[in-house]
């Protein structure tokens, strides 16, 4: 099995301009990703995808030729600018069998959760990969900016919600998590590469308009999500406020 592991990293972010250059720990947050997505035990490749010059420029000046790929500024989300990334190899020669989306701003990614999103792939029938781990506050509980994720026996993702799901009826919200376990998504996908072409095209679905989250319309055109969990609840960082919170953890 043929690894490529590819990593979206834009500058113009409306909340944190510039943020895969911001510093952490005295390491810039784009060579923390890409380092740690490096020691992933079958990953074959890496690609930092990118849309700006200052960001190709440092990441040429701690990789290998050929590990930063200038990308379209018109994609809408990393997904597109991976499937870029693909098309291109592809027609180069490069074939893949599968592909890791880790975001640009996820300088806390474990290798092991990586390799376990790759073990998915054994079985034949997994498309899409992801992972989850379980809410431990009802604060993160009820944040829209945690999205939550309910899956069958099977692990197959059923649906995917900024809302606490699922509703617990007649029990005040403060004490749901006491009626079973809840689940976050952790948003690092890995796709069979057969389904990129698939999974970007840019037609919206209603519930994915109404969630602002893609990977519904992934299900809702019937592709399935297998979700595998994890222990490591990853600091994703979307602000200046969410770098200062992982300085600390660093510091632990």
């Amino acid at each position: 099995m043929k690894v490529l592991a590819i990593i979206p990293a834009r500058y113009a972010s409306t909340r944190f301009p510039g943020k895969p250059l911001a510093m952490l720990g005295g390491e810039s947050i784009i060579s923390r990703v890409y380092h740690r997505v490096s020691r992933t035990e079958g990953v074959d490749d890496v690609v930092v995808a990118t849309d700006d010059e200052r960001i190709c420029d440092h990441v040429e000046s701690f990789c290998d030729e050929g590990a930063v790929m200038m990308t379209s500024e018109k994609h809408s989300s990393g997904t597109e600018r991976c499937g870029e990334v693909v098309e291109r190899l592809e027609r180069q020669g490069y074939l893949y069998d599968v592909v890791i989306n880790v975001q640009g701003d996820e300088p806390f990614v474990e290798p092991a959760q990586l390799e376990a999103l790759i073990d998915c792939f054994n079985d034949p029938d997994v498309q899409i990969a992801t992972l989850a781990t379980s809410i431990a506050s009802t604060e993160e509980l009820l944040s829209p900016n945690n999205v939550k994720v309910v899956f069958d026996q099977n692990l197959k993702a059923l649906y995917f919600s900024r809302q606490p799901i699922p509703f617990v009826r007649d029990v005040p919200v403060e004490k749901w998590l006491g009626h079973g376990t809840y689940y976050k998504h952790v948003g690092i996908y890995a796709f069979r590469s057969q389904v990129m072409e698939q999974v970007c095209q840019p037609v919206p679905c209603p519930i994915e308009q109404c969630e602002r989250l893609e990977q519904l319309r992934w299900l809702y055109t019937g592709i399935p999500i297998t979700v595998r969990l994890t222990e490591h609840a990853n600091i994703g960082i979307d602000t200046p406020e969410d770098l200062a919170i992982a300085e600390k953890e660093l510091k632990k």
